[in-house]
């Protein structure tokens, strides 16, 4: 099977700017390129790479570990998809017992178990270890702080929204685009509602840290070059407004 990149999207339920982004990143590349056109195209084993970096965006692993898990000389696909199950039913146990909880609390019971998430962290912490890039999850792991498997959802989330800012930069939108307005007021409400309370000035030196702090800007321009510049710039803009 061979489609040009609209149905590719429409299929995989993924949007022709993110495959763009996916595309530039190395992560999922077309199987072919017109060069008179240039017209994107995508087979089945696209569909097959697409489907696998879908399972693990469903379990919160950010692009950059997806990128250096598929990439691993040792990885082994049977064998992640079978990790990848596991990891699945994990989840779907946890959800089971927080739905239970909610019945309970409905009764005025108190049911704390149902929030011990870490027999999933540890198995996901064993799919990390055995593909995964050591040097990425190294860093991933340095701000875990002292309740690891909500700092992991919530680092999780953080990676999204600046995948989210890279694709919004390859587009062309400018930094005072209502597209990225949009994703520096998500930024600002993301970081109140997991890290800490994020006023208008903390928004502002996270700005500039960004671009002048060499680990921060590194770590941002993994995605694409100038994606850190582009987030100053979007927060920078924003306190303009």
């Amino acid at each position: 099977m061979r489609m040009r990149i609209k149905a590719f999207a429409a299929l995989t339920g993924v949007s022709v700017r993110t495959l763009h982004y996916y595309d530039e990143i190395g992560l999922l590349q077309p199987a072919a390129v017109d060069a008179r056109t240039g017209y994107r195209f995508y087979d089945d084993r696209s569909l097959l790479r697409m489907q696998e970096i879908l399972f693990y965006r469903e379990l919160d692993f950010p692009l950059a570990a997806i990128a250096e898990i598929l990439s691993a000389p040792e990885y082994d696909k049977t064998a992640a998809f079978a990790a990848q199950k596991q990891l699945l039913i994990l989840k779907k146990e946890r959800l089971e017992r927080l739905i239970a909880a909610l019945d309970a609390a409905m009764k005025g019971e108190i049911v704390m178990d149902a929030f011990d998430n870490s027999r999933f962290e540890q198995y996901k912490d064993e799919v990390r270890e055995r593909w995964g890039g050591t040097a990425a999850y190294a860093e991933y792991a340095a701000n875990a702080g002292r309740d690891p498997a909500a700092l992991h959802e919530a680092a999780a989330g953080m990676e999204r929204i600046m995948d989210d800012f890279a694709v919004c930069m390859q587009s062309g939108a400018a930094p005072d685009s209502a597209e990225a307005q949009a994703l520096v007021r998500d930024l600002q409400a993301y970081i109140t509602a997991h890290f800490y309370t994020c006023t208008d000035e903390i928004l502002s030196g996270l700005g500039q840290m960004y671009t002048a702090d060499e680990r921060f800007r590194q770590n941002l321009d993994r995605r694409a070059p100038g994606t850190a510049a582009f987030i100053g710039k979007a927060i920078e803009r924003s306190a303009e407004t």
